[in-house]
């Protein structure tokens, strides 16, 4: 079934279409045709302007251009404008450049070459082309990744140090972090059913740094559990913006950085133990290159590169709830645990909203890409957001739609919501399976929870990165899973009467 059409345009991301939530019979499968008579319900036709994806770029024509829209010259710097336009800055650009894979621009004074698709992650993902050590900014490394992280290492020292977190990509870990993430999330619901309502995006979190500090071995009492997730959130929540979001991450990692460098000396001098074969004791006792240990504030560093970004899913845990309000059929489908069907779910999370804008490295010699250079040292951009958008890769991107994911599997470099090529020896993000993982479970125990969605603001605004549901996705009334009465009808009541979902429009409220 699909949802109609919004009246407005979304404001942020220009005049054209808004985001359509589809839920098209089950036979839907990803489509790579052109021909709008091939496409399934629910695709839009014309990409929404802000959104990369259109499909002038999979045929690789020039779309047309409105005088008062030509594209900047390459030469003029655009971080102003990235800070204005937020996720629909690079994917507009290449939308106003013709639609090729590759453009040229400057930001913060250096040149830029910009690149999307599966083969321009390969490109990007090849250290003889990009190398990422200096290539982080220094704000950034002081909220989200720290100084002297394994995100800024290249070659041998990278591999080294990616030797911490490569045990993450075993299954049998992988299944530790969500078991101790589930009970937490378990003891958090009977917590909330008291409550007259809580906000998931907040509550995700206290349950998230609960789990994975278990998981870690890193103690962490009860009562500082939800200071700590509020921490670890704002790291992440002000790498990518100037003035107050952006001191709070400081001031946030600072806090924690301490903290476990703290925790680190002590397991080194014996007064804490570190449980055998936990993470905390791994980081502690890990050597580099000559042998010598990490100093006690880069292992703090390589401590929350763990136990961040697997707060971080607090971004998806309030997307899925966002998803599943907008299109309710789905929770039965959730509710009977199919592994395909929440995997699916998962991945389509993952694409369809917006989190990482882009990935960015230093040119390791000159470049060329599609005949757009950049010299040695200049900056190279992944356009991540614009390829998850992008409709030769997937035909209706702009569409809700999980069934795309049991048609036809997730391609390594095609969906990059954390980024692409082999995460064993290169930089993909080595927690993605812990992250999906967590996802898929955490998406059926929503489906199955029972509450009440008040009114609040669920748009999602695209000039803010990270963006989220305004207030969180607020719930009342919780109730435990096996008080459920909705019957299918119900279901498909509830589907007929939701408005019409918008990025960023006049959307205030919705109810259950």
């Amino acid at each position: 079934m699909r949802l109609p059409e919004p009246a407005a345009p979304a404001p942020g991301i220009g005049h054209g279409t808004a985001v359509r939530f589809s839920e098209p019979a089950r036979g839907g499968h990803r489509t790579r045709s052109a021909d709008p008579s091939a496409r399934p319900v629910g695709h839009a036709t014309a990409p929404p302007r802000g959104f990369a994806g259109s499909a002038a770029r999979s045929r690789g024509t020039r779309p047309r251009m409105d005088a008062d829209r030509r594209p900047p010259h390459p030469l003029s710097d655009q971080t102003l404008a990235l800070l204005a336009g937020g996720y629909a800055w690079l994917p507009q650009r290449m939308r106003d450049s013709g639609g090729e894979p590759a453009l040229t621009t400057r930001l913060m004074g250096k040149p830029v070459l910009a690149v999307c698709g599966p083969d321009a992650v390969r490109f990007f993902y090849d250290e003889r082309n990009v190398h990422r050590h200096g290539a982080i900014p220094g704000p950034v490394q002081a909220t989200l990744f720290g100084h002297g992280a394994v995100h800024t290492l290249d070659g041998t020292a990278h591999r080294e140090r990616k030797g911490l977190f490569l045990p993450l990509l075993g299954a049998d870990l992988i299944e530790g972090v969500v078991e101790q993430v589930v009970a937490a999330w378990d003891e958090g619901v009977a917590e909330w059913a008291r409550r007259p309502r809580v906000v998931l995006f907040d509550e995700a979190a206290v349950v998230l740094t609960r789990g994975v500090h278990r998981w870690a071995g890193v103690p962490l009492p009860d009562a500082e559990a939800g200071a700590v997730a509020r921490d670890l959130i704002a790291m992440v929540d002000g790498f990518a913006t100037p003035g107050p979001r952006h001191w709070r991450a400081r001031h946030a990692r600072r806090r924690q950085e301490e903290r476990l460098a703290r925790l680190v000396r002590d397991v080194r001098s014996g007064r804490t133990p570190a449980a055998p074969g936990s993470l905390l004791e791994r980081v502690a006792g890990h050597r580099e290159g000559a042998g010598e240990r990490l100093t006690p504030g880069t292992a703090a560093v390589e401590l929350l590169n763990i136990l961040r970004p697997t707060v971080a899913v607090s971004w998806f845990a309030a997307f899925a709830a966002h998803a599943l309000h907008r299109l309710p059929g789905l929770r039965d489908r959730l509710r009977g645990g199919d592994p395909a069907e929440a995997t699916a779910f998962a991945h389509e999370v993952r694409r369809f909203y917006p989190f990482a804008p882009f990935l960015g490295g230093l040119a390791a010699r000159d470049l060329s890409w599609h005949g757009h250079t950049v010299p040695r040292g200049g900056m190279v951009l992944l356009d991540v957001y614009g390829q998850n958008h992008d409709a030769g890769l997937w035909g209706d991107p702009y569409a809700f739609r999980p069934e795309r994911f049991l048609e036809h599997p997730a391609e390594r470099d095609e969906l990059i919501p954390q980024g692409g090529g082999d995460p064993r020896t290169g930089h993909r993000c080595p927690g993605e399976g812990v992250a999906l993982g967590l996802l898929e479970s955490l998406a059926v125990r929503l489906a199955r929870l029972e509450y009440e969605v008040p009114a609040q603001d669920l748009r999602i605004p695209l000039r803010r990165i990270p963006t989220r549901p305004r207030d969180g996705f607020v719930m009342s009334g919780v109730r435990a899973p096996e008080h459920r009465t909705n019957t299918s009808t119900d279901t498909e009541n509830e589907t007929n009467t939701k408005e019409p979902p918008a990025w960023d429009t006049a959307e205030t409220s919705s109810t259950n």
